[in-house]
């Protein structure tokens, strides 16, 4: 630098140790392990940091033209292998790490973006099960997005059709891995949810991290988080898991198990509706025998408030009593001319007695006067019985004008207090039968 007397400004000094850095060639390109601390994602782009270990620090900075080397978002106590230039930053009369790049100490670059990215959709609400769409129990149209040859599109399609031979099967053959991946996997869960399926399975078979990366990029999670027919994930094996298995809406451990959720049994189906058959069968039958039983009781019941029922059911006992009224007078008639006929039999039997006396009274006028008297009154005492029981014969009162009375019931009528206005009374005469209507009651003799 020259004379050990000669004074240098200061911007002279950070400028030659800059210098000395710079072409040094231990500091150019260098790798330094540490942990992350005091970081800030300036709003300019750039990346501002410390790495520190146990004993000492040194500050650092990625500007925002070298961002295309950090795969995964930095965060405080972080474990890094940061490779860079270290320089002197001039202004500040310090010196600091330039990155160019960074990779994790301990754990792949891969699972760090992987968590990073699992956390970030995690706040996004983009795992919540308020999202997640239902998968149609019996769907028919099966949408798959998988590599048109391999073990996960055989194995899906053999078991799909193995479970229902009438499923309906399209394939979206897409890239699973490397270049193009992740537009084809969108290109394919696009294209399948604008065809109307009933449900898209979207996987491929096993592999490593970087096999299966194109399911953990964030533009396959919004595409599988846009569609609006639901989507199984069935990404490899059943310890692989990809942020799809998150989003999706639902996730199948394998692809042959994506098969087995995604397609009913149709053996079984038929079984369950044979099943719901019978018992709907006989659930139908029980209510329609129930509404018959019901009907005829509301039949039943409107027929008993009908006015033409209620007149044929009076008609009905109108008859009956009728006909039972007929049947009394009738029996009270044929009683009283047994009466009658009694009192016929009596009186010829009487008729012939006294005949029978007189005869016998001729044949002793010639008796003895002694015997005569005693005959004679005999004979004045049978007259006199005669006109006594002709006197309470029935039949030489009705021969008199006199009638023998009875109510609707057959009853005897003896007084106006056995009888009331408007009711009929039946008059029996000499030689026949009247039916009267009271219309006047006196009372009193």
């Amino acid at each position: 630098m020259g004379q050990l007397n000669k004074a240098y400004t200061v911007s002279q000094v950070n400028s030659y140790i800059g210098n000395m850095f710079a072409t040094d060639f231990a500091l150019s390109g260098i790798t330094i392990k540490g942990e992350i601390s005091n970081l800030k994602y300036h709003t300019s782009g750039h990346i501002y940091f410390t790495l520190k270990d146990t004993a000492s620090q040194i500050s650092g900075v990625m500007f925002v033209r070298d961002r295309a080397g950090l795969q995964f978002k930095l965060e405080d106590g972080m474990s890094v292998l940061c490779t860079g230039n270290v320089g002197v930053y001039e202004r500040g009369g310090s010196y600091q790490i330039y990155a160019k790049s960074f990779t994790a100490d301990g754990v792949g670059d891969l699972y760090i973006r992987f968590e990073q990215l699992k956390k970030e959709l995690s706040e996004m609400g983009m795992f919540d099960p308020m999202y997640k769409k239902p998968i149609p129990k019996y769907a028919t149209r099966i949408g798959i997005v998988t590599a048109k040859t391999g073990a996960a599109v055989r194995d899906i399609v053999q078991i799909a059709k193995r479970r229902n031979p009438y499923v309906d099967i399209t394939l979206y053959p897409a890239l699973v891995q490397g270049d193009g991946a992740v537009q084809s996997i969108i290109r394919g869960i696009r294209t399948l949810d604008l065809m109307g399926m009933d449900v898209i399975i979207v996987g491929r078979g096993g592999g490593s991290i970087e096999d299966l990366w194109a399911f953990n990029e964030q533009a396959v999670a919004q595409a599988i988080f846009d569609a609006d027919t639901p989507i199984i994930s069935a990404v490899g094996h059943e310890t692989d898991t990809t942020i799809a298995d998150f989003v999706a809406d639902l996730r199948a451990p394998t692809p042959s198990a994506g098969a087995e959720l995604a397609v009913f049994d149709f053996t079984k189906f038929t079984e369950d509706i044979s099943g719901y058959k019978g018992t709907l069968d006989a659930v139908l039958n029980e209510r329609i025998l129930d509404s018959r039983q019901k009907l005829s009781m509301y039949k039943l019941k409107i027929n008993q408030k009908n006015p033409k029922y209620i007149l044929n059911e009076y008609h009905k006992k109108e008859i009956l009593y009728r006909n039972e009224l007929k049947q009394r007078i009738h029996d009270k008639l044929t009683a009283e001319k047994e009466k009658l006929r009694k009192y016929d039999v009596l009186r010829d039997y009487m008729t012939d007695r006294l005949h029978t006396a007189k005869n016998r009274l001729r044949d002793y006028e010639s008796m003895p006067s002694v015997m005569k008297q005693s005959i004679d009154k005999a004979h004045h005492r049978l007259l006199l019985e005669t006109e006594r029981l002709e006197a309470v014969s029935p039949l030489k009162k009705l021969s008199g004008g006199y009638g023998f009375v009875q109510d609707d019931k057959g009853h005897k009528v003896d007084s106006v207090k056995k009888i009331k206005k408007g009711e009929l009374i039946t008059t029996t005469l000499r030689d026949g039968t009247l039916k009267s209507r009271i219309e006047e009651i006196n009372s009193g003799g």
